[in-house]
């Protein structure tokens, strides 16, 4: 069992360890290992800056009780692929996945490796698709882009409300939860102002307007929640094909006001200021912006304060489900799903290889167990009216 390094250790040969977390240095991925931890699945925690990766393993608790190792890693194809041989899972945290997923994707499949990632970037989820699902199918590997909290959990939700009452084939899907997103997070919201937005109408993706927003009533509450399509999510994404599914349409948010008209404002003048620019001018303005952001690790989430709800209308011409899932720490979710994942490809091939989502490889009700396990989410409530 490997004790932390006082120093990363080259990026030499095959890994020695089944599964690859990449890019530790940030918030999400030290989730991810500290879940592998608690699975026993040894592990390489991997980034392109090895000081702090290792800085961040050696703050994880009982990080010696599981074999690891950490690694630098240039941000290429090749080594990248040098680093994934041997093993048989990558965890990709390294966003904007848009801007930076490409060559990850690309030295997963020439490895022979599984990859997940954390994106909530809907047009990445398209490109993956369109770009490498045939060929992961082909090899037998999975290919599932955002594996987290947004919006996994989500989908656990909409497919038990499939479930309840056979025949519904529209979905109107809420996704809130309380805090702030990571650096990272953020990075990515800049990223996905640039992108076309779709949700899902009568099975055709249908362009958002970037200034849409929706109110709605927040369950549990007495109050309502400003929401945003935020860059269009992956629901509509993940049921473009599955004939149970014609109409998809997702908003989401944080559940603070004074955060929400902080969204609308930017999106208002991206579209008013940026937009109008070419893409390098659209690039260099967003880079401005985004320099001004702190990097530092956020907090430790709280579960009594950073809290989540996902919550599913599914509709027929007869019928009416309402799912809803409260949970807490959406960054915690994130990590625990990635971290099984990972362990249950160490067991078993996914449910779908090639391109699918994290239910669709290894089943919604599979995925609810092992969050309830963990104290991150309470039992469903479920209404229905079929």
């Amino acid at each position: 069992m490997s004790e932390p390094a006082s120093e990363p250790s080259a990026p030499v040969g095959p890994s020695a360890k089944p599964v690859v977390v990449y890019g530790v240095s940030g918030y999400t991925g030290r989730l991810i290992c500290e879940y592998l931890r608690e699975y026993h699945v040894p592990f390489i925690a991997a980034g392109r800056d090895g000081k702090k990766v290792q800085e961040v393993v050696d703050r994880i608790p009982g990080i010696d009780t599981v074999a690891h190792d950490v690694v630098e890693v240039g941000h290429d194809v090749e080594s990248l692929t040098r680093l994934f041989e041997g093993a048989s899972v990558v965890c990709n945290t390294v966003g904007p996945f848009i801007k930076l997923g490409p060559e990850v994707v690309e030295a997963s499949l020439a490895a022979g490796c599984h990859y997940l990632d954390t994106t909530g970037e809907q047009d990445w989820a398209l490109d993956a698709q369109k770009r490498w699902g045939a060929a992961f199918r082909e090899a037998g590997l999975l290919l599932s882009p955002g594996v987290a909290q947004m919006y996994t959990t989500g989908e656990i939700a909409a497919n038990i409300a499939l479930e309840t009452a056979p025949g519904l084939d529209t979905l109107d899907m809420l996704v809130l939860w309380k805090g702030f997103p990571t650096y990272a997070s953020t990075q990515t919201i800049f990223t996905i102002l640039k992108a076309d937005w779709f949700h899902l109408q009568n099975n055709e993706y249908v362009a958002w307007d970037h200034r849409a927003t929706r109110e709605c009533v927040v369950p549990g509450q007495h109050g309502t929640a400003l929401t945003v399509p935020w860059g269009g999510t992956l629901h509509p994404v993940w049921f473009k094909d599955d004939p149970r599914v014609a109409t998809c349409l997702v908003t989401g948010g944080v559940m603070d006001r004074a955060v929400m008209d902080g969204v609308v404002a930017t999106t208002g003048m991206f579209e008013d200021q940026i937009r109008p620019l070419d893409r390098a001018g659209q690039e260099a303005a967003l880079s401005e912006i985004a320099a001004g952001l702190q990097a530092d690790m956020p907090p430790r989430e709280n579960p009594r304060v950073n809290t989540s709800i996902d919550s599913v209308h599914a509709s027929g011409p007869l019928g009416r489900v309402h799912v809803t899932i409260h949970g807490n720490s959406n960054y915690k979710q994130t990590g625990l799903l990635q971290a099984y994942c990972a362990y249950s490809l160490l067991q078993q091939p996914p449910r779908r290889a090639g391109f699918a989502s994290a239910c669709q490889a290894f089943g919604h009700r599979e995925l609810l167990g092992v969050l309830r396990n963990f104290g991150l989410v309470l039992n469903p409530v479920v209404e229905a009216h079929a």
